[in-house]
């Protein structure tokens, strides 16, 4: 008898300017999917009661969420990643870690205009904190575009969260019938059955 083919999970790593929508999508994912999701604004909002955005403080954000992503990867479920992103060399250590944990990472490249996002950057929300706009613009300069080595999919972030589900779920699924032994189920609107690898 031959044994059923494992299918690696996914760690999704979030990549895209600052407020470009990253956030949105990796928390309404984590959410829909009762994934873990290891986030940097979330853990800085639980640690810090008034962040200060510095240098320590980033260092220590950095610290808990490697330790904390390293224990989801035991997991071997999918996990998301909403973290520092932005210098290429970061994300290949991040991709590094995944496949030597058994997951195939998959990079999400939110995208939004410049504009929308430095306005929705430098307006304080509840959520976050607003940012001024030099901030911002040397944020978009430390930022490195996802490139041709990098498996990613692009959604952008001015669009439904249903829309740019739809998109990262073809990369994702596999249907039933290609699967030797049935894993987690999920039903989508069009009553077909899927697997989330």
């Amino acid at each position: 008898m031959k044994p059923s083919e494992t299918v690696k999970p996914h760690l999704i790593i979030m990549v895209g300017i600052p407020s470009s929508g990253k956030s949105f999508f990796a928390e309404h994912f984590a959410e829909t999917f009762k994934a873990p999701i290891v986030s940097y604004d979330i853990m800085r909002k639980e640690i810090f009661s008034n962040p200060s955005f510095s240098t320590d403080e980033d260092e220590i954000i950095r610290k808990v969420s490697n330790y904390v992503l390293s224990e989801f990867l035991k997991t071997k479920k999918t996990v998301i990643f909403e973290g520092e992103t932005s210098l290429a060399k970061d994300r290949f250590e991040i991709a590094k870690g995944a496949r030597t944990a058994g997951y195939e990472p998959l990079f999400i490249w939110v995208q939004t205009e410049t504009f929308t996002s430095q306005k929705r950057a430098t307006k304080a929300s509840l959520e976050k904190p607003a940012i001024t706009p030099d901030e911002f613009t040397a944020k978009l300069k430390k930022f490195n575009p996802p490139n041709k080595n990098e498996k990613f999919v692009v959604i952008s972030g001015k669009h439904t969260y249903a829309s740019q589900l739809k998109i990262v779920l073809k990369h994702l699924i596999q249907p039933r019938s290609d699967v030797g032994e049935p894993k987690t189920m999920i039903r989508t609107p069009k009553s077909r059955n899927f697997l989330i690898r």
